[in-house]
């Protein structure tokens, strides 16, 4: 059986700890998540399904639990390791786009590559690879304000995908577009990952969406369920 590219083993986390105002946002959150697989996140608002997918991609570290990315511990890697760890194993889509305003939609995709260091005329083709996939190849000279939401968000799913990560973590990706909007990025987002066999852990609050991926996990009083 291939090692899953995600585990989450007993996952705790709680803000303000030992001061007043403490709150235990995670009690021993568990899940895996295999190669290939697509698992939505549905939780209700405040559940803690950021921290959960932040400290799934190494952007916050749990008080205790483990974190484990294609079998591999990760907890105990230093600051640098873990970066390097992000850049090269996991892509992130938030539900703003948060590209960079004064780049044009090529220019958003290629930046993160070369940070990686890959030269920029393969930057630019993989870029345009990418933009051609989710069908908006005709934008790519266009800057952010330029594009509607949709668009945006596209470009957002593409700058994800830059490094070619094996692990996606996408946090409410569609939830600030509009519902025919919404369901039409999400079809051009299943598609990529269904395409390059990405594990994806996608937290929505549509539970319609939800139902379309492999599996659907619930998050609750700090707990998978």
């Amino acid at each position: 059986m291939s090692e899953a590219m995600l585990t989450l083993d007993h996952i705790e986390k709680t803000y303000n700890k030992g001061r007043p105002g403490e709150v235990q946002v995670l009690r021993g959150a568990s899940l895996t998540v295999a190669p290939g697989e697509v698992v939505a996140l549905v939780a209700p608002s405040g559940a803690g399904k950021s921290t959960l997918l932040h400290i799934a991609g190494l952007l916050d570290t749990a008080d205790s639990g483990r974190v484990l990315l294609g079998g591999r511990g990760v907890d105990g890697l230093s600051d640098r390791a873990r970066t390097e760890a992000r850049r090269a194993e996991v892509g992130f889509i938030y539900q703003f786009h948060h590209l960079l305003p004064e780049f044009t939609a090529l220019e958003n995709i290629v930046i993160p590559q070369m940070a990686n260091g890959v030269g920029k005329a393969a930057a630019e083709t993989r870029a345009r690879d990418l933009l051609a996939r989710v069908g908006i190849a005709a934008r790519s000279d266009h800057r952010p304000a330029a594009l509607s939401g949709g668009e945006q968000q596209r470009v957002a799913f593409c700058r994800a995908l830059a490094n070619a990560p094996k692990l996606l973590l996408a946090d409410e990706p569609t939830g600030n577009l509009d519902p025919e909007t919404s369901d039409h990025v999400f079809e051009a987002l299943m598609d990529v990952v269904r395409e390059t066999g990405l594990s994806a852990l996608i937290a929505t609050h549509n539970l319609a969406l939800a139902a379309r991926m492999d599996r659907v996990v619930r998050l609750d009083g700090g707990r998978i369920a």
